[in-house]
């Protein structure tokens, strides 16, 4: 009833504190968009929107052409082409850093001298004239221009289309001497897209110079063919295609809604960006609704966080304790040890560093619950418990395997010095008094030790341990005994 109890009060706050934040979104989004819900706000914002897209666009998708520009000027491609290609290896290595090193989908380079297509994963083909797949390069061999972007179909990468930069390699007297570059899958780009949709709430699409238009995102579905053909869009189509490189400012009318559309020509792609707004949806999200809401929705989740992480961390540590401590001991319980084993593993995987463990048994515990009942039983083993913390450092790892079983896990530490730590608690143990109320009553333990040697299975290292502790207490038990590997 109290938990329950607890779980109602945590939802009556949730339930408030939502309430609450919403009503003051609304109305604060009411009275913020009536005063700014104007035409000429629309129109400043749409150009400002439209710059930053543009430096987004620098920054996420002219990536590729600085990079083929380098890849182009590169002294070790040239003189690797120059010199005979004597050595694949080596450009297959350079184009995998290149892939690598940007995240690109591909990079690649064709030579003119033996007309082999070089990429990461080694040598594609060679590229022959007679071939539509490789018309191109010989279509970059006969550019007037640095370079071309290019859509096309990957045969590197499983046939995915891809926007290539194909940028012309010169040598050092400005003779045509190969093809390199990198490129994007469409998918990749219209992603880039649609989040530049989601930031700027805007609809983003690109022209070719013909006006189809080449790339939208996938939330866009509609947009598709040549903008000369689309309803509305068609009456500035030739504005849009104008060639110029400084940005326009149109509008057109659509479905009854004035569109507002902002465009400007990059030439390092060759391609229009055209961004468009509704006039209808105006400025509602971009100033100081988007301010309000902003400080009213982070307010409101700091709370509902905080709140939130106050309960779950509540439970989620009384549910962490009850599912891997021991309640007798306080140790940790065996399924709670494994994972910490699997844990050490990695840790000395990566480090290099050895680890050990200590399996020990109780000698003869059953004649202590026999002759003393469970309930001293208990109290010895919590004797034991407080012994085994005191002889280990904390970075060690100390569990209750069994009934009168524990196992001891010790970081950083090689065969010989666990065998030091075994011994030290076998002698501790064996000279404690546990009160067991008769003059000849004594406890001593026997132990097993091992160091785990890589890459060792884990039922197989503790076989291992398991059979050492089985030899220490058939060779007359209070020993120590060690497994090596």
């Amino acid at each position: 009833m109290k938990l329950l109890s607890e779980r109602s009060r945590l939802l009556g706050w949730l339930s408030a504190i939502l309430v609450v934040g919403f009503l003051t979104t609304t109305i604060a989004g009411y009275i913020v968009s009536r005063d700014s819900i104007r035409d000429s706000i629309a129109r400043q914002a749409l150009p400002l929107t439209a710059d930053n897209i543009y430096s987004e666009i620098q920054r996420d998708i002219l990536q590729p052409v600085v990079i083929s520009s380098l890849m182009s000027q590169d002294t070790f491609l040239r003189e690797w082409i120059l010199g005979g290609e004597r050595d694949p290896g080596q450009i297959v290595r350079y184009l995998k850093e290149i892939k690598e090193k940007y995240g690109t989908v591909t990079s690649f380079l064709v030579s003119e001298r033996s007309h082999k297509y070089y990429y990461a994963g080694g040598t594609l083909k060679s590229v022959r004239e007679d071939e539509p797949k490789d018309s191109w390069y010989f279509r970059v061999r006969a550019l007037k221009t640095p370079y071309e972007t290019n859509v096309d179909y990957d045969m590197a990468n499983r046939n995915t289309m891809t926007i290539f930069i194909n940028y012309r390699v010169m040598d050092y007297h400005g003779n045509f001497i190969g093809a390199t570059g990198v490129g994007l899958t469409l998918d990749t780009v219209s992603h880039l897209i649609d989040s530049y949709q989601d930031k700027f709430r805007r609809r983003i699409y690109f022209v070719e110079p013909q006006g189809t238009i080449v790339l939208a995102g996938k939330s866009m579905k509609e947009i598709r063919g040549s903008i000369r053909d689309l309803p509305g869009i068609n009456t500035i189509a030739d504005q849009i295609l104008s060639h110029s490189k400084e940005p326009s400012r149109l509008e057109y009318q659509r479905d009854g809604d004035m569109m507002l559309v902002n465009s400007r020509f990059i030439p390092e792609l060759g391609w229009y960006l055209v961004v468009e707004q509704s006039e209808r949806a105006d400025i509602k999200a971009v100033k100081q609704i988007f301010g309000v809401n902003l400080a009213v929705s982070s307010a409101v989740s700091l709370l509902v966080l905080v709140i939130t992480l106050f309960a779950v961390n509540r439970y989620q540590k009384r549910l962490e304790n009850m599912a891997t401590t021991d309640s007798l001991t306080g140790l940790l319980n065996r399924q709670a040890f494994e994972s910490g084993f699997q844990k050490m593993i990695a840790e000395a995987k990566r480090s290099g560093h050895p680890f050990s463990v200590i399996l020990l048994d109780i000698d003869l515990f059953k004649q202590v619950n026999d002759s003393f009942g469970h309930l001293e039983g208990d109290r010895v083993i919590r004797a034991i418990t407080g012994l085994i913390s005191a002889s280990i450092r904390e970075t060690d790892v100390a569990a209750r395997w069994g009934g009168e079983e524990f196992l001891i896990m010790l970081r950083d530490c090689t065969l010989e010095k666990a065998i030091e730590v075994a011994e030290k608690l076998r002698l501790t143990v064996a000279a404690h008094d546990f009160a067991l109320d008769q003059a000849h009553a004594s406890t001593t333990i026997s132990l097993g030790v091992a160091q785990y040697a890589a890459p060792e299975a884990d039922a197989a290292f503790f076989a291992r341990v398991d059979k050492a502790l089985y030899q220490a207490k058939e060779a007359g038990r209070n020993l120590t005994v060690a497994s090596r590997a």
